[in-house]
């Protein structure tokens, strides 16, 4: 798309602008993995207000995926593409598991959670879509993938950097100041002492 055509004072704006933008975008790029996992998880009320007593009266709903797609194959050959790491065997067979847990949308409250899953090379990818605000029964590695669902939220950190150039001076780092779910899932109550698993809640 053609820039449109402006006078010399309003081109000075414009490059002015797109100087700033080019050096937040490059802030936003310097920040590291590690970086941003320092940030602290926002702690924020649970949207399911269910006591344990309804929560075990609920509907048992069982989820399956609206649509699978399998690994393709070579033509030439028959064989697979992506092929299973047998390796992962038994971390596999933990994570299909079934287990009972309610999903939560932050962003968009009481919409319903359509998402895909694909935890393993060489295993279907499978879209889900997940009612929230109700226990449901889902494999573990669909609840841990809502569950992981976070955004960080970026800050200018006053007087840690300061500095000038044509577009003004400025004061301050980018930095993340927090992180924030965008989707959650928690084990129903009853069901928390069958979620053993070290590395997560589920």
């Amino acid at each position: 798309m053609a820039r449109p055509r402006v006078n010399s004072q309003a081109q000075k704006e414009l490059d002015k602008a797109q100087d700033t933008f080019d050096k937040f975008d490059e802030e936003i790029k310097s920040l590291s993995h590690d970086e941003m996992g320092k940030a602290p998880m926002e702690e924020h009320e649970p949207q399911t207000k269910l006591s344990s007593a309804e929560i075990r009266k609920a509907p048992e709903i069982y989820l399956k995926p609206i649509k699978t797609v399998y690994p393709g194959c070579t033509p030439k050959t028959g064989k697979m593409t992506d092929v299973f790491n047998e390796a992962f065997r038994d971390q596999w067979e933990f994570d299909k598991k079934y287990v009972r847990f309610i999903a939560e949308n932050h962003e968009i409250v009481g919409e319903s959670i359509d998402t895909w899953t694909r935890p393993y090379p060489g295993v279907p990818a499978e879209e889900w879509l997940v009612p929230v605000n109700k226990p449901v029964w889902g494999p573990r590695y669909l609840a841990e993938q809502i569950k992981r669902k976070c955004y960080h939220v970026l800050t200018m950190e006053d007087h840690k950097q300061t500095g000038s150039d044509h577009a003004g001076t400025y004061v301050g780092g980018l930095v993340a100041k927090s992180t924030r779910h965008r989707l959650d899932a928690m084990p129903a109550p009853e069901a928390q002492v069958s979620f053993n698993r070290k590395v997560s809640n589920f």
